[in-house]
């Protein structure tokens, strides 16, 4: 990838920020800079709602065939540009090339998805106790929406929290996360671009370290940003869900996770150690779905941990960009420091350590620990390429210590009684479970969403919810008697 400047996007121009800096995107395999991009603050943030504000009215009244077909033309774009995302995500987020296949082959389909519903901002006629009333109901886009997205699924959670938006007739402010500036919003950006959204439309306002607080405050208090959508730490979408309502205004938010991966004491191991191997060390364990807790049944504990050892330690680890790795960069000094400390603690604390619990440089070796309840590990989340096992006495036990968290993001059950593993997984408290499954997966069109400090609100074919407006109107077809 050529080291080139990058501009923000705003009202169909590509701008500087107003005080000229530029900021570094850099690989953290390599610490090399790969780009440098415009650091923008409160003036551009606001500079992009004035452009979404003004686009809105003609938007809005875009009927849904023209969208459809902007959004549908946005998709085959990318469909060409595939391998400038694939790069892109590999080079400043560290991804690997199974990461970056999933990314990217996901990546068209939420504007797919998105352009399939543009139809479905529908209303309903409904009785009313007047007889001479007609009395119905019908949604409408809000307005602006504003998106952040973070850097570990750049591509994906950005596409989320634009596509279905744009679909309704809203517009959309964004900001991507510093560390992934391009796989998170400037591409995406051009590939809009190119498709001919208008101007205003979609507006990209990128900032350099440090600088997150200062877009998302405007965006927050501006009461012309009618909805919200946030991926990213639960102690963020705390802050951010706080100042919205002090504003009255919604935010759909993806946070936090500590998901459990139950194994039952009837379940084909090597195909749990397969689930639990894939869920616990996609992208270095660094994504809110992955598999934080494999909650195992004692009679099968130390099979299913001495396989998951044997495959954690032979998994290749290293540069991103070679088609064979698996395990690459942690996407900071500061995400090693702080995910070695969690596991030197939990060893102190008692947790028996079978491999891993070391790095070269940023690339942290897959690591598999055995922990107790008692131990803090249990509860936090860790992010980054640390499996954690806890035993279960049985699967009512596993429930117990699976439901033990203030997060409740997505959960798997692995079982052949599917009977038994329905029931666990009606009473697991998650927004997501998978019945021999991964907890890790996704799909355009699901309702994805947590529970509990994971968040609120629901994607996929519930987004409509987040991001139209449900109005009651009624006609009254005689006048009728006012009395008092």
């Amino acid at each position: 990838m050529e080291n080139k400047a990058y501009k923000m996007y705003v009202n169909g121009e590509w701008i500087e920020s107003s005080t000229g800096q530029y900021s570094n995107d850099i690989n953290p395999y390599s610490g090399e800079v790969i780009a440098t991009i415009a650091s923008g603050g409160e003036l551009e943030a606001k500079k992009a709602v004035d452009a979404a504000q003004a686009a809105f009215p003609a938007w809005s009244r875009f009927s849904p065939i023209e969208r459809r077909k902007l959004l549908y033309r946005a998709a085959e774009i990318f469909d060409r540009r595939r391998g400038d995302f694939m790069e892109a995500l590999a080079l400043e987020s560290g991804a690997a090339t199974p990461f970056c296949k999933f990314q990217t082959s996901n990546g068209p389909e939420f504007f797919r998805e998105a352009a399939s519903q543009v139809f479905d901002v529908e209303g309903k006629i409904f009785p009313s106790q007047n007889p001479d009333t007609v009395s119905m109901m019908w949604r409408q886009p809000v307005g602006v929406v504003a998106s952040i997205s973070p850097w570990n699924a750049a591509l994906l959670l950005a596409l989320r929290g634009i596509s279905f938006p744009l679909a309704y007739g809203n517009t959309v402010v964004h900001k991507p996360s510093e560390a992934a500036p391009l796989s998170g919003g400037l591409l995406i950006a051009e590939v809009l671009e190119e498709a001919g959204f208008p101007k205003g439309v979609f507006n990209v306002v990128t900032n350099g370290p440090g600088g997150s607080s200062q877009i998302g405050d405007v965006w927050t208090s501006d009461e012309r940003v009618r909805r919200m959508t946030f991926t990213g730490s639960t102690e963020v979408g705390l802050r951010l869900t706080v100042q919205c309502a002090q504003h009255m205004k919604k935010i759909c938010c993806e946070l936090g996770g500590s998901c459990p991966l139950i194994v039952l004491d009837d379940a084909d191991i090597d195909y749990a150690v397969n689930a639990a191997t894939f869920g616990r060390f996609m992208h270095q364990g660094q994504v809110c779905m992955n598999s934080k807790r494999m909650i195992v049944e004692k009679g099968v504990a130390e099979e299913f941990i001495e396989k998951l050892a044997q495959r954690a330690a032979a998994l290749k680890c290293g540069d991103p960009t070679d088609p064979e790795t698996i395990i690459g960069p942690l996407i900071n000094q500061n995400q090693v420091r702080k995910l070695q400390a969690q596991v030197e603690h939990a060893v102190e604390q008692g947790a028996s350590m079978i491999c891993g619990g070391k790095s070269d440089g940023l690339v942290y070796h897959p690591t598999v620990l055995v922990l107790t309840e008692d131990m803090d590990l249990a509860k936090e989340e860790a992010f980054g390429p640390v499996a954690s096992v806890l035993i279960a006495e049985d699967a009512e036990d596993a429930l117990r210590i699976a439901n033990g968290t203030e997060f409740g993001l997505s959960g798997a059950v692995i079982s052949k009684d599917v009977n038994k593993a329905w029931d666990l997984a009606q009473r697991l408290e998650s927004g997501v479970v998978h019945i021999n499954g991964s907890t890790l997966d996704d799909e355009p069109h699901a309702p994805l969403g947590g529970t509990k400090y994971s968040g609120w609100g629901k994607n996929g074919f519930l987004a409509i919810d987040e991001f139209t407006e449900a109005r009651w109107a009624t006609y009254n077809k005689k006048p009728r008697h006012f009395i008092f």
